[in-house]
């Protein structure tokens, strides 16, 4: 379980890594898809990157997956994905199930991140 984990917060190769710095300028031109699997109650206490879109981790498998009828339109741009959470480790989850879906998915860590790096923050 533990070896799951580690694996799901390491970062993909270094020269086809999306940083949270990336994330923020890529955002502000539309091409990148920026993804906050956080809980409700989590992006209520704290906002989200202004921009993202708001899609639980528990909902992830069916608002992603190309053949489901529940599959978003933001899935369909073709544009990377950038996942963030609360630290980094849900988003991490997320990204391996977005990889094995065939997207261009990359986990730019926690929210907090986002906000350190000078991201646009909605409350």
């Amino acid at each position: 379980m533990f070896q799951m984990l580690r694996s799901a917060m390491t970062p993909a190769a270094p020269a086809n890594r999306v940083t949270v710095q990336d994330a923020i300028a890529k955002s502000k031109t539309d091409e990148v898809v920026v993804i906050d699997v956080r809980d409700i109650s989590e992006i209520k206490a704290s906002g989200m990157a202004e921009g993202a879109v708001h899609v639980p981790l528990a909902t992830l498998q069916m608002k992603a997956n190309p053949s489901s009828p529940e599959c978003l339109d933001v899935f369909k741009s073709g544009k990377p994905v950038a996942v963030y959470c609360a630290a980094g480790g849900r988003a991490g989850m997320a990204v391996q199930a977005l990889q094995g879906f065939g997207y261009d998915a990359h986990n730019i860590g926690g929210f907090g991140h986002w906000a350190q790096a000078g991201g646009p923050v909605r409350r």
